[in-house]
């Protein structure tokens, strides 16, 4: 886990094993420290206490504690006061580690260890002296009654996960998890081990970018049979090294890597960024390795980068820290940019520098062991130097993690995605960390985060300059200004193409023998009216004369500008010097103007960002509480069945009509029969009309193959229904629904980040096309109301061709109590109801506007939506 202050250290459950970690850290307490704990002068424990300490029941008795290497730091405990559901919490934090947040740390997993196990409440007593403690609590969200009594404050506190506790715990995990980014990228000092003075070596170019690049700290060599690399007196072990070291760059084989992360441990090396291979993308056995590599790293309080990585870049000018492979780097500016791909990151970043896109930092992870683009989201999130985050993803090693974090940052800094490998499976190197998430997925976590998704890295950097440079669009709306008719009438087709408007009826052309006065008026006009959002500029070389006048005028109106000014200027790509307004390092400012090699990629990289620009003026939306649901009902359905079938299985009706009752969820009156008999008994219990359906799988919801007959009014008709429905399985008799239109709405399971709530329009054509849209929980009710229209046949139920509109309202409630189903129930694996028949506003059917006619669902132990506890590190284990 992360310290408060960036480091890192292990949190395990006690053993019997550490009464000599016990015993040291005891040693290495001050007086006051140990007269804080044990409101006494305790010098040392007695072996009685000894073994009480160290033997626990983890169960009313549990403890933890907190290693930095070999050595105990801390341990917290709780021992639950019998006969109650209140346990005592006590810590003991050595000295030297007071202040990095391990008495929150501890507390945070004591409390959700203590749920699991019944405990409601926790009780401390603390001295009133003893302020810092009395602080650990108060600042973990509890809120706590205070009784006071000889010189001891005794609190008791609730420990539900509240929203408020877990706001603190995520805000807590934001800063520590930032701050250890921060050390990686800051660093003081750097050592290169396998320096080396053969230029084909990657210690050599490593040593010669960090040099080159002027890094304002001191780089020290490491090289056992060199005394000077590339003209720096080098050392034949990082332990040699006379001062600090911040960061050490690892280029050595990797069967001599563990050597060197052993010594890097031995010289409190904060961070590792190993570019050497030969880890996880070699198979199972470098997985192995790679993860035994990580664990010694954290073990000691060090983050790493890499395996196999192209390295890290920060381009702020009072650390210039090039430990790449990369021998030129974009300049500074605005940008934080995360890369996965070690051999695709020296392109990537010349692709940046070749567009003159700043960036503030650059991170490539390769294998991805250790460090993600989770932990670089949390220090960009804070980050004063980063405005837009670009990210290349090939996969996710906590997609849940990502979705919280990226739906965070993205309120008030953009985030851009690329995700390679749609259409397959991880590389080599991410086996062990990633997990493969289905597209559908993908998508879904994209579109509830609000993350920018691009198809392609040309789009990642379009969209990605054009937010580094100009302001965010109000609206859709978009002026099209040139001196190209021809060209203006292709913009407005891609203007439309893309789903936003064109604010005039034709672009405005200044003509061929428009000079650059001309421009600069046809482009100011544009931007002052109001009814204009965003403007695309087209310039192609006139006969006469030359463009730099004509880039003048363009951005002398962009940078007066508060609406996006976006350019196709000579098919140039990036910010040309026509249209940069230059820092003091040269660098583009904001307004600059981006251009675009075809107005296609200016429209389109402007569509992106505008409808980025509306997630982002959306409120946040809320999560209803839904009264009347009675989830402790909901729950005895799943565990019924779950005793039943350990392994789980596929609901009976009667129970998934329990289940959606418990919810509040309309399901038709609906029997199980086996012959015609019981057909007629239960057609005249629910009341004619009926419909009658048989349960095979290949005949539901398939009409056209008579597996179902509609409108029956009479046990005659019931029974001739019977007799023409192909034999062999047991049918339904169901209450006949007024006409509506038929959707589907279901809960998708997946493993990797918890359940996708997916909603679209029944029907055979529906499904061919696959038009079902998709959203991750939690759902709000703003996200309800987008989930209902996200579908291409959403006309269908909003008055198409006349017809009268369906009342929304009622699909977007019953979507909100499906996603409270899911997340209240992780067992529920799958839930799948169709049809679920919507009418008019006007109720229709028994006072209701909607019914659910059928359904199936599935429950067994649960998999990616358990709730991931207190916060950790990815386990490299």
């Amino acid at each position: 886990m992360v310290a408060a202050d960036g480091g890192t250290v292990h949190l395990r459950p006690i053993t019997p094993d550490d009464a000599d970690g016990l015993v040291g850290l005891m040693e290495r307490s001050s007086e006051q420290t140990r007269y804080y704990r044990f409101f006494g002068p305790m010098q040392r424990l007695s072996q009685r206490d000894l073994h009480r300490f160290t033997h626990v029941d983890h169960v009313d008795r549990v403890a933890f504690v907190v290693l930095l290497g070999d050595q105990l730091i801390a341990v917290g405990r709780f021992d639950r006061l019998p006969g109650t559901d209140d346990a005592e919490v006590a810590f003991l934090v050595e000295d030297a580690h007071q202040g990095r947040g391990l008495g929150s740390v501890l507390l945070e997993h004591l409390a959700a260890a203590a749920r699991e196990r019944g405990i409601t409440r926790f009780v401390a007593e603390v001295l009133t002296q003893n302020a810092r403690m009395v602080r650990v609590f108060r600042d973990a969200g509890y809120v706590a009654e205070r009784t006071y009594e000889d010189n001891i404050v005794h609190l008791t506190f609730p420990i539900a996960q509240t929203e408020d506790a877990l706001a603190v715990a995520y805000e807590r995990e934001q800063r520590s998890e930032s701050r250890s980014i921060a050390r990686l990228l800051t660093p003081a000092s750097v050592a290169v081990v396998g320096a080396s003075n053969d230029p084909g070596k990657l210690g050599n170019a490593v040593l010669r970018h960090l040099l080159d690049y002027g890094f304002a700290g001191p780089v020290y060599p490491v090289n056992p049979t060199a005394r000077h690399v590339r003209g720096v007196p080098a050392y034949a072990g990082i332990e040699d090294i006379p001062d600090d070291v911040d960061l050490a760059v690892v280029a050595v084989p990797a069967d001599e890597v563990a050597a060197v992360v052993e010594a890097c441990r031995r010289k409190r090396v904060r961070g590792l960024v190993v570019i050497s291979g030969g880890f996880g993308e070699t198979g199972p056995e470098g997985r192995a390795v790679e993860r035994r590599l990580v664990a010694s790293a954290r073990a000691s309080g060090m983050r790493v980068v890499g395996p196999n990585c192209l390295g890290m870049v920060t381009t702020d000018p009072d650390v210039r820290l090039n430990a790449s492979l990369a021998p030129k780097v974009p300049g500074r500016g605005r940008v934080g940019f995360f890369a996965q791909s070690g051999a695709l990151g020296v392109a990537l970043l010349e692709r940046a520098r070749s567009r003159n896109i700043g960036l503030s930092s650059f991170v490539s992870a390769g294998n991805r062991a250790d460090v993600s683009g989770n932990d670089l989201l949390q220090y960009w999130a804070t980050d004063p130097r980063t405005e837009v985050v670009l990210l290349h993803l090939e996969s996710f090693g906590n997609p849940r993690k990502f979705a919280r974090l990226a739906r965070t940052v993205g309120r008030t800094k953009p985030v851009v995605a690329v995700k390679s490998g749609r259409h397959g499976g991880l590389t080599p190197g991410l086996a062990g960390t990633s997990v493969a998430v289905p597209e559908q997925s993908v998508g879904a976590l994209f579109a509830s985060a609000g993350v920018i998704r691009v198809e392609t890295v040309a789009q990642l950097f379009d969209v990605g300059v054009l937010l580094a440079h100009q302001p965010l669009p109000a609206g859709e709306r978009v002026a099209v200004v040139g001196n190209s008719t021809a060209m203006g009438v292709l913009v407005t087709d891609a203007v439309l193409e893309q789903g936003l408007v064109p604010a005039v009826d034709a672009p405005v052309d200044i003509g061929s023998g428009g000079g650059p006065d001309d421009f600069r008026a046809a482009l100011q006009r544009a931007v002052d009216d109001p009814q204009v959002d965003a403007v695309v500029a087209v310039f192609l070389p006139p006969l006469m004369g030359g463009s730099a006048e004509f880039g003048a005028a363009l951005l002398e109106v962009s940078t007066r500008s508060d609406k996006p000014v976006v350019a196709t200027f000579l098919s140039t790509e990036g910010i040309p010097p026509e249209l940069t307004a230059p820092g003091e390092d040269g660098m583009p400012e904001r307004g600059s103007v981006p251009s675009f090699a075809t107005p296609e990629r200016a429209v389109i990289a402007l569509a992106k960002v505008a409808e980025y620009a509306r997630w982002r003026r959306r409120p946040v939306g809320t999560v209803p509480e839904f009264p009347d649901v009675d989830e402790p009902a909901g729950r005895r359905v799943v565990a019924g069945v779950l005793a039943q079938a350990p392994a789980g299985r596929e609901l009976a009706d009667e129970e998934l009509i329990a289940l959606l009752a418990a919810y509040g969820i309309p399901l038709l009156g609906t029997r199980r029969v086996t012959d015609a008999e019981q057909a007629v008994a239960a057609a005249e219990e629910i009341g004619y009309p009926v419909v009658l359906k048989s349960t095979a799988p290949w005949l539901r919801h398939r009409p056209d193959l008579g597996g179902t007959r509609l409108d029956l009014g009479d046990a005659d008709a019931v029974r001739a229904a019977y007799a023409a429905i192909p034999a062999g399985d047991p049918m339904l008799v169901q209450e006949m629904a007024a006409p509506g239109v038929a959707t589907v709405v279901e809960i998708v399971d997946d493993p990797s980040f918890g359940a996708l709530v997916s909603f679209g329009l029944g029907g055979v054509a529906t499904d061919l096309l696959g038009d079902r849209a998709f959203r991750a929980l939690p759902l709000t009710d703003l996200d309800a109301a987008e989930l209902v229209r996200a579908p291409r046949a959403f006309p269908l139920l909003d008055g198409y061709r006349g017809s009268e509109p369906a009342d929304l309202a009622a699909v977007e409630d019953l979507l909100l109590r499906v996603a409270r189903l899911a997340d209240d129930l992780p067992e529920v694996l799958r839930l799948s109801l169709e049809p679920v028949l919507v009418g008019p506003a006007t109720p229709w059917h028994g006072g209701r506007s909607l019914v659910v006619a059928g359904g199936t669902a599935t429950v067994g132990p649960p998999t990616g939506r358990i709730d991931p506890g207190p916060r950790r590190m990815r386990s490299p284990v």
